[in-house]
């Protein structure tokens, strides 16, 4: 009997090399585990004790991830997908607000995600933000304090007719497209025209020789590529797209094709006090009519200027944004159609 009990004993102990094995397992995990875990809270922790303030400014639309990558970009957060599980892990991904925020590097990562939710943008600073038409940025000027008659006197083009900015705007053109989007400091002293003046500087700083010479090789007078990059500017909002999208316009160009764009058919209503329609006929409807609209539609970014000076050299004549903000490309028109029906079934109309 003692023997039958000692056997069956050795028989369910286990291998020592097993036990050997599983415990270096066990250790490693909890190895791990420690060190995911140091990593994290170390990702919370302010990037350094610097007070200087970063401006930050956050669109309407942009994703998280996008965030993630501007503050990582600026130097306020260490790690961008520590940034992401926070706010996924704290039920705050979808509560992060657009505006413009001032932001200091000895903040953690904890304290700008609060600041970001509640929406505690800057007071003293106006934003003109990407693709903004200029009654908008009129109506801006206007929350930000200033009365309407100046803001009108500081929309005037005549005020800056030495600005090198301006140095292509056809006479009897507006600022449309020419106003630099931005984050402006204001105090009690500063005027609607300072402001506007520090967005034409800042204009000229992007239309440079080079973009210049390129908007040139492209067969385009400067005024033209500024038209062409707003539209681009509007029509996608991931930078990595703007160049593609800009070779699709610059093709239909080239091959008398219209642009198709609804964003300026969308202006022509807008600027006619009719709501926004692909099917309302005004010189800029580029769905019915052919090249470029006589203006631009809005402000336009370092991007967009780049994107219409540096196109991909690609092929596609089509593009189709899908519901979940991809961008899709194609040849053909039946390639088009069949990427429309595949990927924008909530956003999209039927026509190309």
């Amino acid at each position: 009997m003692y023997r039958r009990a000692e056997q069956y004993q050795k028989r369910r102990r286990l291998p020592r090399r097993v036990l050997v094995v599983v415990l270096i397992l066990v250790t490693l995990l909890v190895a791990a585990t420690l060190l995911v875990r140091r990593t994290y809270y170390q990702g919370l922790d302010p990037m350094s004790t610097s007070q200087k303030v970063v401006l930050v400014t956050i669109e309407t639309g942009t994703s998280s991830s996008e965030i993630a990558q501007i503050l990582h970009d600026k130097g306020l957060i260490r790690s961008s997908a520590i940034f992401e599980w926070y706010i996924r892990s704290h039920g705050v991904r979808d509560k992060l607000q657009a505006g413009t925020y001032a932001l200091r590097p000895s903040m953690p990562l904890p304290d700008i995600v609060n600041v970001m939710v509640k929406g505690l943008i800057n007071a003293n600073l106006v934003t003109i933000l990407p693709g903004q038409r200029l009654d908008q940025v009129r109506q801006t000027l206007i929350n930000a304090g200033f009365s309407p008659d100046s803001v009108e006197l500081a929309l005037d083009p005549l005020q800056y007719k030495d600005y090198a900015a301006l140095s292509d705007k056809p006479a009897s053109a507006n600022l449309e497209g020419f106003l630099y989007p931005d984050s402006f400091q204001k105090d009690a002293n500063t005027g609607a025209s300072e402001l506007v003046s520090e967005s034409l500087v800042e204009m000229a700083k992007y239309l440079t020789p080079d973009i210049r010479a390129a908007f040139a090789r492209q067969g385009l007078s400067v005024y033209k590529g500024i038209i062409l990059a707003s539209i681009v500017e509007q029509e996608v909002a991931k930078e990595g797209d703007r160049r593609k999208v800009a070779q699709v316009f610059l093709s239909r160009l080239q091959q008398g094709m219209p642009l198709g764009s609804d964003v300026t058919a969308f202006y022509g209503a807008i600027l006619e006090g009719k709501a926004p329609s692909i099917a309302y006929d005004s010189l800029y409807n580029t769905r019915l009519h052919k090249g470029l609209p006589p203006g631009p539609i809005g402000t336009v970014s370092k991007s967009s200027l780049e994107a219409v000076a540096s196109p991909t050299n690609t092929a596609w004549l089509y593009f189709v944004s899908g519901d979940d903000g991809t961008t899709h490309f194609s040849k053909t028109l039946a390639e088009h159609e069949a990427l429309t029906q595949k990927y924008c079934k909530k956003l999209c109309v039927d026509t190309p």
